[in-house]
């Protein structure tokens, strides 16, 4: 089988499909795997034939406005300066995702942010697959769409999911609908995320111990665990790392990703500060300029870069932004987590992770000054129970092969496909 997968973002957003394109190819299937231009290497390294997507959305992130937009403080009119510029970038999207699919696929799996992949799907008649580690593409009654920054709308939780996508998918509907007819000579789609208005099956990588599955959805929607790319095994601290963790208590981690701050060397001083209030050492991770330590700080050591998975066994903790996959990896190693969001899916995960008993409340940007983050790192850090409970979660996620699932799902649908074609 033939699978192009379309992925579209930063490394958390690319690291999942990777972790399923090298499970579909050890099963001896066919993967292209489509992402942005910058990511070549890491997909490439894994043997992985890679078709190139255009970086210039990526590009976008380290703009003032974008990283205004980011940190919750830009104005209105900065966000629709950003769509407008976005726009015409998104048929360079789409017409990179049609080339790097219509050279021969069985199949295609793809991150909504990669727009194309029903419209190509529908286009070469075969089965679609769109996967989104968060449950904002199948509306439930159980809670509100996670894009919302609220907990619970009772009756409204499901109207709250059709009224986000339905907003989401209208931003773009335009270029997308002009580029379904010049390049794919299809009429204007029916619906996001469907196939002439019927719904395509959707592939959920998190983990039920996370978000139970709704009672109320169908089994076109499947949680199957996360999807975990496994980093190769020779990964060793190094030996300033080392002489660090050496020297002390396990330190707590910080990091905030690929969130791009307004200014860096003010947050890494109210971090730094924190963490001396609260009478931890910790491991600072520079990420793409989201911290910036100014000078050498005896209770810090600086990490430019380390994979999760190896990492996070050996800290007490970890502060971060709420980006679903450092969610996921912590989570993952059974530590407490104090969530840090500013936008998107990250309050919910930040809510999630609280309600869980895993970590305190989340604490916004706003909220947040040495004082507030020095509370929540000591409580995730000291607290007996909350350290339990993330040990015996981290054990239940362990325990899942996601990955297998999601493979299994779309050998199966695909195989029904062709029964049926």
């Amino acid at each position: 089988m033939r699978l192009s997968i379309h992925t579209y973002g930063t490394r958390g957003d690319v690291q999942p499909y990777l972790a399923l394109a090298r499970r579909l190819t050890a099963a001896g299937h066919r993967v292209t795997f489509a992402t942005a231009a910058r990511f070549e290497q890491f997909v490439t390294a894994s043997g992985i034939a890679f078709a190139p997507l255009p970086d210039d959305m990526l590009d976008l992130i380290d703009t003032p406005a974008a990283r205004a937009m980011l940190s919750g403080r830009g104005s209105l009119s900065w966000i629709v300066r950003l769509v407008r510029e976005v726009r015409p970038m998104m048929r360079r999207m789409l017409d990179a995702q049609w080339a790097a699919a219509s050279s021969g696929a069985d199949a295609i799996v793809y991150h909504p942010k990669a727009s194309g992949g029903a419209h190509i799907a529908e286009r070469l008649g075969i089965p679609a697959f769109v996967a989104l580690p968060l449950p904002g593409l199948t509306p439930t009654r159980a809670f509100p769409s996670p894009m919302l920054p609220f907990a619970d709308l009772g009756p409204l939780n499901a109207v709250s999911h059709r009224l986000f996508l339905g907003y989401a998918g209208a931003i773009f509907r335009g270029p997308v609908h002009r580029w379904r007819q010049d390049v794919l000579g299809l009429p204007p789609a029916g619906g996001d995320h469907s196939i002439r208005g019927v719904p395509l099956p959707r592939l959920y990588p998190y983990s039920e111990h996370v978000v139970p599955r709704p009672s109320d959805w169908d089994e076109n929607s499947q949680v199957t665990g996360y999807w975990f790319l496994e980093e190769p095994g020779d990964w060793r601290p190094d030996p300033m790392l080392q002489a660090f963790l050496n020297r002390g208590p396990a330190p707590v981690y910080v990091g905030f990703g690929s969130i791009p701050s307004l200014d860096p060397t003010a947050t890494t001083s109210m971090v730094v500060k924190a963490l001396a209030m609260a009478g931890q050492r910790g491991l600072l991770a520079v990420g793409w300029g989201g911290l910036a330590p100014e000078a050498a700080i005896q209770h810090v050591h600086v990490l430019d870069a380390a994979p999760h998975d190896r990492l996070f066994p050996h800290v007490s903790a970890v502060v971060h932004h709420g980006g679903a996959g450092t969610t996921a990896a912590a989570l993952r190693a059974g530590k407490p987590i104090v969530v840090c969001p500013s936008f998107g899916d990250q309050p919910f995960w930040g809510r999630r992770v609280a309600a869980l008993g895993a970590g305190p409340a989340p604490l916004t940007r706003k909220s947040m000054t040495p004082s507030t983050l020095a509370e929540a790192i000591g409580i995730a850090a000291n607290d007996p129970a909350m350290r339990d409970r993330a040990a015996t979660l981290g054990a239940a996620i362990r325990s899942e092969d996601g990955v297998a699932r999601a493979v299994d799902f779309i050998e199966r649908r695909v195989s029904e496909h062709g029964r049926a074609s």
